[in-house]
């Protein structure tokens, strides 16, 4: 056989590799309740490996045609620069707070085990899955234990825009060992036309924290609050919404 042709069952096992090694990094981020989960990345490894199989063995029968050069990376190159936009969509800024840059990484890498996987280079492929696990599951942990009293931690909260709004938050903050180092507030355009409006604005914390569980127990007591509508925090996976009342749930 040519190395320029490749068997149906090779290709068959290429392509059911690529959709196991992307699952099993997207169940992570699936897991952890990411934007891109767990068919995202099987579609985008899968993809990558179809792109890099057409690439080597999709043009076989131009191989010994005269003036003809085949090159396998003359695709791949386009997935590498090109799935930075999957990626892109991944990322969300709110204010200071910037999430899902962990989450455009592994779509990026997801891509890089595809391209592996329809090139053949298993032992690179499979390494690679392994190492990214470890990263996403392991290390997440120790880094969050290692920074736990050294990082800042950003809060984000939506407020009726009444007197005393921000002191009963600061309050709460404050009964918890909870030091504000930077804040910044930002006002709701309001709208005239509608006389149901109430004025609101946004208040971006910057938190210094002793001990993870007083923060969780503080946002649940300003979710709380009459004058909050709607918290955002890194340490949030989902906000319950009650009537008047809001219940936090932590990572």
């Amino acid at each position: 056989m040519s190395v320029w042709e490749i068997s149906h069952w090779e290709l068959v096992v290429r392509m059911i590799l690529a959709v196991v090694l992307g699952g099993l990094i997207g169940i992570e981020r699936e897991w952890s309740n990411h934007a891109a989960g767990f068919r995202t990345h099987i579609l985008v490894c899968l993809g990558s490996a179809t792109i890099m199989l057409l690439s080597s063995y999709g043009f076989s029968q131009f191989a010994n045609e005269y003036n003809v050069r085949m090159d396998p990376a003359r695709l791949a190159a386009q997935v590498i620069s090109g799935i930075g936009f999957l990626g892109a969509g991944a990322i969300l800024r709110n204010g200071n707070m910037i999430k899902g840059l962990t989450t455009a990484a592994s779509v990026w890498v997801v891509a890089a085990i595809g391209l592996s996987v329809g090139a053949g280079f298993y032992m690179g492929a499979l390494l690679c899955t392994f190492l990214v696990l470890i990263s996403l599951f392991l290390l997440n942990k120790w880094e969050k234990h290692l920074l736990r009293n050294r990082r800042y931690h950003e809060v984000g909260i939506h407020i009726i825009d009444n007197p005393g709004s921000l002191g009963k938050i600061a309050t709460i903050l404050g009964d918890y060992d909870l030091a504000i180092v930077n804040l910044k507030m930002i006002p709701n355009e309001s709208t005239p036309d509608d006389p149901l409006a109430v004025p609101s604005m946004q208040i971006l914390f910057s938190l210094k924290i002793q001990k993870q569980e007083n923060l969780v127990i503080a946002l649940e007591h300003i979710a709380k609050l009459d004058v909050v509508l709607s918290l955002e925090s890194q340490h949030i996976t989902s906000i319950k919404s009650t009537g008047s009342k809001m219940s936090v749930f932590s990572e």
